[in-house]
């Protein structure tokens, strides 16, 4: 589905921040990529999300080099993604229903059409009773699984998330590192971008490690 082939990154005149990246994205795997705070892991994920381009190397993204794509073939690349933001990015005036559904908007769909299911998603990631609060009534917990059920409610092909149990207890990090699994075995190709070694040793995952902006594989 992906393939990165010697991607290499810098901004402007700096320093490569990643160096000769090669590493593919099957279907239906389940993937962690971790490393060091600063070694690239989040603009490992812009990248796959692309709201990068890299320096150099290629990178294939659904069977299209995706540098020789337009404005409107990346937008439309971008709705096979769903991607959980470490900072969330929720929008304060919609309700968590709203922002839920907000991708499903955008699109153009009816609100008869997915109404259930966005009820049904919150509830299954423990906001069902929260559903017509705004954000900021959330605590950090609440914010992330809200985030997580926007990125999903598009059934995405591949999903990118930066650090989702970042702001959650030990017990809510592995719930929602098992709402990952079960997505997997729904078909979605998942790529989890985390430092918590311990809660990555709970599952039997594939590990890209990233250092110094070179990237290790692990089976």
């Amino acid at each position: 589905m992906v393939r990165f082939e010697n991607v290499g990154l810098r901004y402007g005149m700096g320093p490569e921040v990643l160096r000769d990246v090669t590493f593919g994205i099957p279907q239906h795997s389940f993937q962690f990529l971790t490393g060091p705070s600063g070694a690239g892991k989040t603009t490992l994920l812009r990248l796959l999300f692309l709201s990068l381009k890299p320096t150099r190397g290629l990178i294939t993204m659904f069977d299209r080099d995706v540098a020789s794509l337009g404005p409107d073939q990346v937008a439309a690349l971008r709705r096979r993604i769903g991607i959980v933001f470490q900072d969330f990015r929720l929008l304060d005036h919609l309700t968590t229903y709203e922002n839920v559904a907000l991708p499903l908007r955008v699109q153009g769909m009816e609100e008869a059409s997915y109404a259930a299911e966005v009820r049904e998603l919150l509830g299954w990631v423990g906001l069902g009773e929260h559903m017509h609060v705004l954000p900021p009534v959330l605590s950090g917990g609440e914010k992330q699984r809200a985030a997580i059920a926007r990125a999903l409610i598009s059934r995405p092909e591949i999903l990118l998330a930066d650090e989702p149990t970042g702001n959650v207890d030990p017990r809510l990090a592995r719930r929602l590192l098992r709402l990952f699994v079960e997505l997997h075995k729904t078909g979605t190709s998942v790529l989890i971008a985390t430092h918590d070694i311990a809660l990555m040793d709970q599952f039997d995952a594939r590990r890209l490690v990233l250092q110094d902006g070179r990237l290790r594989i692990y089976e």
